[in-house]
């Protein structure tokens, strides 16, 4: 089989089973399905938020919608902003076998190629998705925005709700930039076009309060395979604007708020975490290269200032820097965290209080939160005791690597596949990680990233090189570089 013909759909499936998921649903899954959809129902009792003007704002091809979102101005200038999340526990009860699915999973796995969704479909893009026009259960959180980006008066409540428009991140985020005409949903109804404008200043007050305090503005460029008769033909960009920043800071306060509840009742929660960097020092090397000096110790917001002044200083290859940075800052992970013990915190996000809450359709932690927070609602002990959430934790922190391995390895089988016919030809590129096993680097244009396997020795991450492309093999996910 040649290169240009690679099963790409089958190299998927089996990458998958070889990171330890099991993406096929169970005879049993299928049984619990057919009666959920016979006997769904929406709940009886609840606020009714359907009159409010929601919105969804996701990828272009996403099914699965997990957030909406609404906001009204306040007098003295703040701005009210509720996210409405499916709610995923009201279907899928715990220890049944779709819980027990998902609980072996504990995540989406979205690999260009194929979706590997951690709920069936017929759940996670419709029964439980908050499609647009219909009427779903939802977990509302709510908080105040000030002028200069606080967030306070946190609430949380179960409701009903209705999507009224669902967006997507490329339009929208053009329109709010002022590089493209409004979506036609926008463009027909001024109170969306208002809706939309609120909601963007709540969010870029909170981003300018995170920065203030740190949080990291790191900007990478990720690509997309595009499929041309189940064939990829080449490899898209999709880089961050607006919109994506909007639902972001969005989703970073819901989450906040839901960790403070949760606190605050006194019950164990599994939280996310970003460590404090352990190779800190080679961040202050790579500044250093760039005319910067950090501090020794870590510090969020002196590397924050150093990645501003580069953003505005060399734009071209600030992507490049932040995926150098992010390298060197590692991988989140889940921790269980009990009332009052102070959380290790998101030092990229820098936030304390962290969990995941917003995203129940695709990860599993979320759906746990929300069982959490109903047990308090309902005056009920807490589900899960903490050496379960511990364990909960613990297995989602291992199939989020592996997720991350499968996404990497078949981006790799994908460019391979799209590259195979520039053999020979120079690239530009970023040293992006030095290990036991060799030396990678990315390309700049197009987004992808190889192995030096000629002229590598005394490189580290960060370095900027021009390599050559000397080979490719989709089947093992290879592409080769020389300096």
């Amino acid at each position: 089989m040649s290169h240009s013909h690679f099963d790409l759909d089958a190299a998927t499936l089996r990458c998958m089973q070889e990171h330890g998921f099991h993406p096929e649903f169970s005879n049993d899954v299928q049984k619990q399905l057919s009666d959920i959809s016979a006997n769904h129902k929406n709940h009886d009792g609840l606020k009714d938020l359907r009159v409010l003007l929601w919105s969804s704002i996701d990828n272009d091809d996403s099914k699965d919608l997990d957030q909406i979102e609404w906001a009204e101005s306040l007098p003295g200038g703040q701005i009210r902003v509720l996210i409405g999340v499916a709610d995923v526990d009201g279907t899928v009860h715990r220890s049944t076998p779709i819980d027990q699915h998902a609980a072996s999973e504990t995540t989406s796995v979205y690999t260009g190629v194929r979706t590997f969704p951690m709920l069936p479909t017929e759940l996670s893009e419709n029964l439980t998705s908050l499609n647009e026009h219909q009427d779903r259960a939802a977990v509302v959180t709510e908080f105040c925005v000030d002028s200069k980006g606080a967030v306070s008066d946190g609430k949380i409540y179960r409701a009903m709700v209705q999507n009224k428009a669902q967006l997507a991140y490329n339009a929208v985020g053009a329109w709010l930039e002022g590089k493209g005409a409004p979506p036609e949903k926008i463009a027909k109804s001024k109170e969306l076009e208002h809706q939309l404008r609120l909601q963007d200043e709540a969010a870029q007050r909170m981003v300018g309060a995170r920065f203030q305090h740190g949080a990291l503005d790191l900007e990478t460029i990720e690509t997309r395979p595009l499929m041309q008769h189940e064939e990829a033909v080449d490899l898209v960009r999709q880089a961050k604007n607006r919109a994506t920043s909007l639902i972001e800071e969005f989703m970073v306060a819901a989450n906040g708020v839901m960790a403070r509840f949760l606190d605050a009742v006194k019950v164990p929660s599994i939280r996310r975490i970003v460590r404090v960097p352990k190779r800190w020092e080679r961040i202050v090397d790579v500044a250093k290269g760039l005319g910067t000096s950090l501090p020794a110790e870590p510090d969020s917001k002196a590397l924050n200032d150093f990645l501003l002044g580069q953003r505005a200083k060399d734009p071209a290859h600030f992507p490049d820097l932040s995926l150098a940075v992010i390298k060197l800052l590692g991988p989140g992970e889940y921790v269980m965290v009990r009332p009052g013990e102070e959380s290790p915190g998101h030092f990229g996000l820098a936030v304390q209080d962290y969990t995941h809450s917003t995203a129940p359709n695709r990860r599993f932690p979320d759906v746990v939160t929300q069982r959490l927070l109903k047990a308090v609602k309902a005056g009920a002990n807490s589900p899960y005791s903490a050496d379960d959430l511990q364990a909960i934790a613990t297995r989602c922190t291992q199939m989020e690597d592996a997720a991350r391995h499968v996404e990497r390895e078949m981006q790799k089988r994908i460019a391979a596949v799209v590259l195979h016919s520039r053999i020979g030809q120079s690239f530009a590129g970023i040293v992006t990680g030095v290990n036991q096993h060799g030396t990678f680097v990315r390309a700049l244009e197009p987004h992808v990233e190889g192995m030096v396997v000629h002229g590598g020795k005394g490189l580290d991450v960060g370095d900027r090189v021009t390599v050559k492309l000397v080979g490719t093999n989709p089947e093992r996910g290879f592409i080769d570089f020389a300096i």
